[in-house]
């Protein structure tokens, strides 16, 4: 695998292309793709790359078991986020800033964090840069660093199958939220215990974080975007807790999910036509550039999730301004012409068009 290595304030640049069959559900297509396994050894990691060898069982599906406790919790918190909205004409506009403000932390720690980082390995952070991404994942509240890896590496090595975690051939709202209201499938169980996570396991930020993972839910999620706009500018105790808490949260839950439903059903394919993720600029712009999700599973290892650069897509501008502060580094890029021949070889044709 040829690549071109600059300074590691420059994404690295991958090139030329091998040929290999590759199963993605029910369909055995083949595709000419990157050697994956060149490249993976420079994140240390190989486990987000779709695995071919899967089959899923012959014989019935396993019965639904619902999780009462999630089904109750998820409908309070959307009943919640519903009255929150008639408070906003009410609330006062520091608390309408601060609202936002934390959710656009709390999307980088998903975003720069869990994912792109820590999933992926597709950039390296400084230490401070790790810590403020973990702060603002706790903020998230959708599950510790180490939990949301294990099970976003699943989904990509068995995308759409029994051992997604959020398989979107279930239906949307399956891939959108059902999926946290029931059991996992066997399979996703069984192949998650597989997977070598020694990478998290090292990072002793993730680990502290695992281990001290309820407490900063509560002191980070719900308890400071209460006490912030109460204590300083003097907002009611109902708003301070309703918007920036509970709506905010709701909504930043909401954003995340849609990238494993609406940008899995909807949207164009010019980079692999044989696989259900799709491009959908409108998720890219509520999720901070996560919804390019056809490139994303076609180029996981790449660091923007897109060609476009800073298009619909904050979290690639917030890691470039990263690397300028030398927080971040070694920020992994598909080459244009790789891309480019994917496109042709395995695409919709929807990149003519513009």
């Amino acid at each position: 695998l040829s690549k071109e290595f600059s300074s590691t304030s420059s994404p690295t640049a991958v090139g030329t292309v091998t040929s290999r069959a590759t199963r993605n559900g029910n369909a055995i297509v083949e595709k000419n793709l990157l050697n994956h396994e060149d490249l993976a050894g420079d994140r240390g990691m190989i486990d987000d790359l779709f695995d071919e060898t899967y089959r899923e069982k012959e014989g019935p599906k396993p019965p639904l078991r619902y999780v009462w406790r999630n089904i109750i919790l998820m409908s309070l918190l959307h009943l919640g986020a519903i009255f929150a909205l008639t408070l906003i004409p009410s609330a006062k506009i520091q608390t309408l800033a601060w609202g936002l403000l934390v959710l656009f932390c709390v999307a980088l720690g998903i975003t720069a964090g869990s994912h792109r980082l820590w999933s992926h390995r597709s950039y390296k952070a400084t230490l401070p840069l790790r810590i403020f991404l973990t702060i603002a994942n706790s903020m998230a509240f959708q599950n510790d660093i180490y939990e949301w890896v294990r099970d976003h590496r699943v989904h990509h090595k068995f995308s759409e199958t029994d051992a997604d975690p959020h398989n979107a051939m279930r239906g949307f709202f399956f891939s959108h939220i059902g999926w946290l209201l029931v059991r996992k499938h066997p399979d996703v169980i069984e192949k998650g215990q597989k997977l070598d996570l020694s990478d998290i396991k090292a990072d002793k930020v993730v680990m502290f974080q695992r281990r001290y993972y309820k407490p900063s839910v509560v002191l980070l999620c719900f308890t400071l975007p209460t006490v912030v706009p109460w204590y300083f500018w003097d907002e009611s105790i109902v708003i301070s807790f309703f918007i920036p808490a509970i709506l905010r949260y709701t909504i930043g839950l909401n954003a995340t999910w849609l990238v494993n439903s609406a940008a899995h059903m909807f949207g164009n394919r010019p980079y692999d036509q044989n696989i259900n993720p799709r491009e959908n600029p409108l998720v890219s712009l509520g999720a901070l550039g996560e919804g390019f999700h056809n490139y994303h599973h076609t180029f996981p290892y790449d660091y923007s999730t897109s060609e476009f650069g800073w298009r619909f897509n904050l979290t690639t501008a917030f890691i470039d301004l990263m690397c300028l502060l030398g927080l971040a580094s070694d920020r992994k890029k598909v080459s244009k012409e790789v891309i480019l021949a994917r496109k042709m070889r395995t695409g919709d044709g929807s990149h003519k068009s513009g």
